[in-house]
């Protein structure tokens, strides 16, 4: 019998050795998020048996970029690894990845939604593919809004309803300040983006590397003095934090302010944040600088993209565990978790087949915004290995200017500063 049985166990373990490990690293640490991508990773180890997809957050979406840098010079790299939109240059220029169509050959991008791949749409080609995609949407306390005297299926969608409405609401004597929202370069981009004005020169930084920063234009002063308009008449709340996703959340979330803007990514977890604080939830689109055509959103989130340098037979097992992942079913699963978008069209459909849109009507708010998008350079999103700095350099020069500091000297400051990150960052590559 102990023999039998130890025939049993090395058998059993030559058959572990024959499976090829593989790995993907990714930038979620709450669990739902993270549960749901290791489910889906133990659904494709078990159809596919010669392998074994593990996964692994590697931290915050800058940390999981480092990572995957380093671990190319110590040789220690994953078979997939998720980056953020703004790490898209950052990713090509390391040079340590390989195009999803060199692995396909034939890769069929028809079925992703047209705004979505526009951003990672570079010199004609797509290098990775999209998997958790947002933008940011204005949330509503539709009880506070009425407690105020607002009419809560009409919330504010130009910077003067906003102003108009943050009167009312502090005219009405509730506790509650009006207007939240998280101090991000990210929501400066997205102004820019529905103005039909591009962050950076060369058309986004798309027809060429960005060598100007248009932080002294006409249509960023206007979002700088929306901001400090709102600081100065008390209307607008925020932790003193810069991207400080989860405080500003908490604020909103806690009922402190009636509005806020944040990310779709976060629908998921305020509803249920406003079920579990007894108050009704309402989404609009994002508020818009007045006299402007909405021109559309730019995408945030991340994509994933192949590591350079498996073997065929790896690197095309890793794309297939990708396509898996980002599926038709499965997208349909992770918008429902989360509020991220679902990717292809396929799931958009299949969400309107079964209600899901006239049952969460906030999600269709969000949706609506993103399939209204215009494709072009301002909406694609702005392009260069620089980008982390350039927001911290706007979220900065915007505490200045909350502080007191004139706006046209804080952003020609920032604009300089801007530009001589870009040129350090383009002396690598002269």
């Amino acid at each position: 019998m102990k023999r039998h049985l130890l025939t049993l166990s090395v058998v059993g373990l030559a058959s572990a050795q024959a499976q090829t490990q593989l790995d993907f690293w990714h930038a979620f640490t709450d669990e739902p998020r993270s549960n749901w991508i290791s489910e889906r990773a133990g659904e494709w180890s078990a159809q596919n048996p010669d392998f074994v997809m593990n996964v692994e957050s590697k931290g915050s979406y800058p940390e999981t970029l480092q990572a995957v840098v380093l671990g190319a010079r110590q040789g220690d790299t994953p078979h997939v690894v998720q980056i953020y939109e703004i790490g898209s240059q950052l990713a090509l220029d390391a040079g340590i990845f390989t195009p999803v169509a060199e692995v396909s050959g034939d890769f069929d991008f028809s079925d992703y939604i047209e705004p979505v791949l526009n951003y990672y749409t570079i010199g004609g080609q797509v290098n990775s593919v999209p998997f958790n995609s947002s933008s940011p949407i204005l949330y509503t306390n539709k009880t506070l809004m009425a407690e105020a005297g607002l009419d809560p299926e009409a919330p504010p969608e130009t910077y003067s309803e906003v102003m108009a409405a943050c009167e009312t609401v502090t005219a009405s004597g509730i506790s509650a300040k009006c207007f939240g929202v998280s101090l991000n370069g990210w929501f400066f981009e997205q102004w820019l983006a529905q103005q039909n004005a591009p962050l950076l020169n060369n058309d986004n930084g798309r027809s060429g590397r960005a060598t100007e920063a248009n932080l002294t234009s006409g249509a960023f002063k206007t979002v700088a003095t929306f901001l400090k308009d709102l600081n100065v008449a008390g209307y607008y709340s925020y932790t003193g934090r810069l991207e400080d996703w989860d405080g500003s959340d908490a604020l909103f979330a806690n009922q402190e302010v009636v509005f806020h803007i944040t990310s779709t990514a976060d629908l998921g977890n305020l509803t249920t944040a406003a079920e579990e604080n007894g108050f009704e939830l309402g989404a609009g689109l994002l508020p818009i600088p007045d006299g402007s055509n909405r021109n559309g959103v730019v995408i945030g989130g991340a994509s994933l993209w192949l590591v350079e340098g498996k073997p065929v037979e790896e690197q095309r097992a890793a794309l297939d565990f990708v396509l898996y992942m980002t599926n038709t079913e499965n997208m349909v699963s992770w918008h429902k978790l989360t509020g991220y978008y679902p990717v292809r069209t396929s799931s958009v459909e299949a969400l309107r087949a079964e209600g899901w849109f006239d049952e969460f009507p906030n999600y269709n708010v969000a949706f609506n915004q993103l399939t209204e998008t215009q494709v072009n350079n301002a909406t694609a999103g702005a392009l260069s290995g620089t980008m982390q700095e350039i927001r911290t350099i706007v979220e900065e020069t915007m505490q200045r200017i909350f502080s007191g500091a004139e706006i046209d000297a804080e952003l020609a400051r920032a604009a300089t500063q801007a530009e001589a990150r870009l040129a350090e960052y383009n002396s690598n590559f002269q």
